[in-house]
């Protein structure tokens, strides 16, 4: 059984204004979940006690979902509540992930589905940062932008240029001509280095340490950035990095920043190389991973840093679907 929620608002308890907000509301829910009217199983609507003139449920039949069990209840009086309110549940026998619809004033019962923004997510390397961004940009429906992946790629570039990575001249020189694009298909990034798809070849621990080298100069920031805040601009989404809410995205509306022990990380990364096939060394990646952490938090440039008003979550002896609880509770708080 799947549930899909929503919410609209009303101007004035007249007739011809719940009827039009709520063919509204269910036409729009119908097309983004790309549903017919026919799976809908039941509908039921609660509304504000401010709300006399017409009853939800016969608006809804009134509106063509007359296939479908229909319930209007009214909502007990809360103090400081929006008012004018109609919400809907729609009951649905498919095996779809929902996306629930917030509309006029009722978006801000849930921002997070109902407008643009942003959510910034920050740490070490493998503190479960990358993961859990995408598991949360996929839950809510909006773009993962994988950073990190952008500046893997032009350190594969740089690597491949034979460009000295302790030269930020010689760095800097081989970005001038860079080709460096990013791709979304079915939903999952794919990053292209002069046409060509790198998203596996920029993920080997050499391009690893090499991306944090090369990170570190203002001059190849600048360009990643301006990027970054660029397709930010334009829609939501979620972003993961080392300073996406002190330094890239400041204005982000949620911020968080993971950690894990050097342990946890270096075995996290370990099980992840093995599965790949990689003849990898636990204590090896251990030392680097503690090299990373010290070149990433000490770089005088764009330091990994906690933002100030970022959540930390220490993810040690959490899983992947308890972090992503925590943060998805964390952000229905802010809002």
């Amino acid at each position: 059984m799947v549930v899909i929620r929503g919410a609209t608002t009303i101007e004035r308890d007249e007739k011809e204004e719940i009827q039009a907000a709520v063919k509204e509301l269910l036409d729009k829910i119908t097309l983004s979940n790309r549903i017919e009217k026919s799976e809908i199983l039941s509908i039921v609507f609660s509304s504000t006690s401010d709300i006399h003139a017409y009853y939800p449920a016969k608006a809804a039949r009134e509106a063509g979902y007359e296939s479908s069990s229909l319930f209007s209840a009214m909502e007990p009086e809360i103090d400081g509540g929006l008012p004018l309110c109609i919400r809907v549940m729609l009951f649905l026998e498919k095996n779809i992930l929902p996306k629930h619809i917030y509309l006029r004033g009722a978006r801000v019962l849930r921002k997070d589905v109902a407008e643009k923004f942003n959510v910034a997510i920050d740490g070490p390397a493998g503190s479960g940062k990358s993961t859990v961004a995408k598991a949360l940009a996929h839950d809510y429906k909006i773009l993962y932008l994988d950073t990190g992946a952008m500046y893997r790629a032009c350190a594969l570039a740089a690597m491949q240029a034979c460009a000295s990575l302790d030269s930020e001249e010689e760095v800097a020189r081989m970005a001038e001509t860079l080709s460096l694009d990013v791709e979304y298909r079915d939903g999952v990034q794919h990053t292209l280095l002069f046409g060509k798809d790198v998203s596996e070849e920029i993920r080997e621990p050499s391009v690893s340490m090499a991306a944090s080298t090369v990170s570190k100069y203002p001059s190849i920031r600048a360009k990643m950035v301006e990027k970054q805040r660029e397709i930010a601009a334009k829609m939501s989404c979620v972003l993961d990095g080392r300073d996406i809410g002190s330094v890239v995205l400041p204005a982000a509306e949620f911020k968080f920043f993971l950690t894990a022990s050097p342990d946890v990380r270096a075995k996290r990364r370990f099980d992840e190389l093995k599965a790949k096939g990689h003849d990898v060394n636990f204590d090896d990646l251990k030392k680097e991973i503690q090299a990373r952490d010290l070149q990433d938090s000490t770089r005088e440039f764009s330091p990994l840093k906690v933002a100030e008003d970022a959540v930390v979550i220490d993810t040690s002896c959490l899983s992947v679907q308890e972090v992503l609880a925590e943060i998805k509770r964390k952000i229905q708080e802010k809002i």
